[in-house]
């Protein structure tokens, strides 16, 4: 299977060695006529400088293969910092459509979907690119539907993940498809990943105090509501904190947050759940109170729904103190530990 990744000077370089490791790995468990033949495209021959400054030998640039008529089985574009303000040549966005009409699939790792965006490659798609470039690619490109939570998407031939790492995720899907979940697995073992991360992009997001900074109502709410954390809050008392009605705070709150207020409050509250669970041992019950949860069980529920993960399960995520244990043995305690304690909090 003739596979093409393409990047640029300034690619993020795990956008580039993820995908290259999951091919050549699952490459060595598969008979030489069945193996992921990976080729690195770049606009020319020669050396590409990722974001980090290492220096990448590209053997092959488009034009060559333009000129032989060459045509992939899979195109994925690599993403960098710069790529969402870059605009592809003409002839360049030609070959890719090209590209894109005969493969088999074809996608983008992080912000590449940029490219396929030029390329008129996401119209009428779904897809995700990386939580700080959705927004924008949302706006470049608004007959594409950008979904900023997911990890990666499949919509027909096209397939785009978010950012660096997840280009691994992506890939492995990739290869699941071509031989099989087992195959997959035995990929994500030797690399040490999860076949299938849990949750979206949401949970590695920054948090929502810092945005909105250009609107001041927005600014004094979101103060009054982290003063006010653990308290049962009504659009009464948001709106007689920045000193207006209730109609023209509504009105205010949706131009400005677009979202409403109850949301807006319910999103601070996990954000401040999320310090509390990084930085402390508080059990969970503790952290509800603080923020205003009516139960560990109302939390959870919360937590769920917005970033598809539990308040253990992010704790055990990104709590910086856990204990090291041998991969199969800490999923297998995690999951146990994470259920136990929780029923114990609900109780």
């Amino acid at each position: 299977m003739k596979v093409a990744l393409v990047l640029f000077d300034g690619v993020q370089a795990l956008d580039v060695a993820g995908p290259l490791d999951v091919f050549a790995e699952a490459n060595t468990h598969l008979p030489p006529d069945q193996r992921y033949e990976v080729s690195l495209v770049g606009r020319e021959a020669g050396i590409v400088t990722a974001s980090n400054g290492m220096q990448i030998i590209v053997p092959v640039g488009y034009l060559d293969a333009l000129a032989t008529d060459t045509q992939y089985d899979l195109l994925l574009i690599a993403g960098g910092p710069q790529l969402p303000d870059w605009e592809p040549p003409a002839e360049f966005l030609a070959w890719l459509r090209k590209q894109a009409r005969g493969a088999a699939r074809f996608g983008s790792v992080c912000n590449g979907a940029f490219v396929l965006g030029h390329a008129g490659l996401l119209d009428g798609q779904q897809v995700t690119t990386h939580w700080s470039d959705a927004g924008r690619l949302a706006k470049t490109f608004p007959r594409a539907s950008v979904q900023p939570d997911k990890i990666f998407m499949r919509d027909g031939r096209l397939f785009t993940s978010a950012g660096v790492s997840a280009g691994i995720d992506l890939c492995l899907t990739l290869v699941a498809e071509d031989f099989g979940h087992e195959h997959a697995v035995r990929v994500a073992k030797r690399l040490v990943v999860y076949i299938q991360r849990e949750g979206g992009q949401s949970q590695y997001s920054p948090y929502i105090a810092a945005t909105k900074e250009d609107a001041p109502i927005i600014g004094k709410v979101h103060r009054y509501v982290t003063d006010h954390i653990g308290d049962a809050l009504s659009i009464e008392q948001l709106a007689n904190a920045v000193s207006v009605s209730r109609r023209t705070f509504s009105r205010l709150f949706a131009r400005h947050a677009k979202v409403t207020p109850s949301a807006y409050v319910e999103q601070v509250r996990v954000d401040t759940a999320r310090t509390l669970l990084e930085t402390s041992d508080a059990p969970l019950k503790t952290v509800a109170f603080k923020c205003g949860f009516h139960s560990a069980t109302h939390m959870r529920m919360i937590f769920s729904r917005r970033l598809n993960v539990t308040p253990k399960q992010y704790r055990e995520r990104f709590r910086g103190n856990v204990e090291i244990e041998a991969p199969h043995e800490a999923r297998v305690h995690v999951i146990e530990r994470a259920m136990q304690e929780e029923l114990a909090e609900a109780a």
